[in-house]
């Protein structure tokens, strides 16, 4: 079993920055790809970033070019920094692992943490 636990998230302005922070316990391992999805008010969860067991990483278009997924395999840990922030971000992030091999659908992915709230105030 995986444990994960989201933090980081808040009320920002639009073009303002958060970063996001996920820590896994448990069965942790390098081996495992981490992805961060969000989910809008009446909304289906959408992917947001992935990052694969050997650092490759892969962005939704509505975020390429402004938010950046990264890991720490020391510290069982996996940020994703936003910048220039815009309302339509707003939602609840969710971090999510399966074994080696990243994907964008959220069915393929076996742990996920709580969430944490990202608003974006115009």
């Amino acid at each position: 079993q995986v444990q994960l636990v989201e933090s980081g998230g808040g009320l920002v302005q639009a073009g303002g920055s958060l970063r996001l922070s996920c820590a896994a316990s448990g069965r942790t391992s390098s081996n495992y790809a981490m992805a961060w999805f969000r989910q809008a008010p009446g909304k289906e969860r959408d992917f947001a970033a992935a990052i694969n067991s050997w650092g490759g990483s892969t962005y939704a278009d509505s975020v390429r070019g402004r938010f950046t997924i990264s890991r720490d395999n020391a510290k069982n840990t996996v940020d994703l920094q936003m910048n220039s922030l815009k309302p339509e971000d707003t939602a609840v992030y969710y971090c999510a692992a399966r074994w080696r091999y990243s994907s964008r659908n959220s069915n393929d992915y076996d742990y996920w943490g709580q969430g944490t709230q990202v608003t974006v105030s115009s």
